[in-house]
Parts: C-alpha cells; structure tokens; sequence
C-alpha cells in the first residue's frame, strides 16, 4: 500500500541526520510534492507529535534561506540541541555554512 504525503512527511523529517539540516520545501520535494506544500509541513509534523509520533527534529527543518524558525518557548530548547549536534546558529538567526550541512535527502 502507498504512503500518504503525511507519512512520507514524518519519515523524511525523521531521517535528517544530526548535525545536518533541510528545509521546508526539500521536504516536500522528496515527498513528492511542490513547493506550496511546504506550508504544510508544520502542520503534518505538529499533528504527528501530537499523535505520539516521538523523535520529530523539528530544529532539523529551516527556511529555504537557512534561517531557523525562533519562538520564544523554544528558544532555549532548539539552541541546545543546535550546539550539541554541532550547528552554529548567528544572532540573526540563520544557519552558519547552511549549504554545507543540508542535508540531500
């Protein structure tokens, strides 16, 4: 039976290794689809936490410009794990040597 574009979402998203980063619109690509489903791709994911689906790296997927997506409740958590993983994140908020470490799905 074929995957849903949901599934093949929240697969891809969990196969971005550590320390490497892709954006939106890679995943949508490699899951089949055109760049406006990008916009979805949040949605999918947040859904799929809220389901129990454990594992999302949501500080693995960036804008298509290298810039991470800032939230105030998050911050502290997502700067954790970028420096762990070894990602440098600027005080602009975008990903330092971005086409370096996305990752090629």
């Amino acid at each position: 039976m074929d995957k849903t574009f949901s599934e093949r979402v929240i697969e891809a998203a969990l196969s971005i290794p550590p320390g490497k980063v892709a954006t939106y619109g890679d995943l949508a690509r490699v899951c089949g689809a055109g760049p406006m489903a990008a916009q979805s791709i949040t949605t999918i994911l947040g859904r799929a936490a809220d389901q129990g689906v454990l594992g999302i790296p949501f500080h693995r997927i960036v804008y298509a410009d290298g810039r991470v997506w800032k939230n105030q409740h998050y911050n502290v958590a997502r700067a954790k794990l970028y420096r762990a993983e070894g990602i440098m994140v600027d005080d602009r908020g975008y990903i330092r040597d971005f086409h370096q470490i996305r990752h090629h799905f």
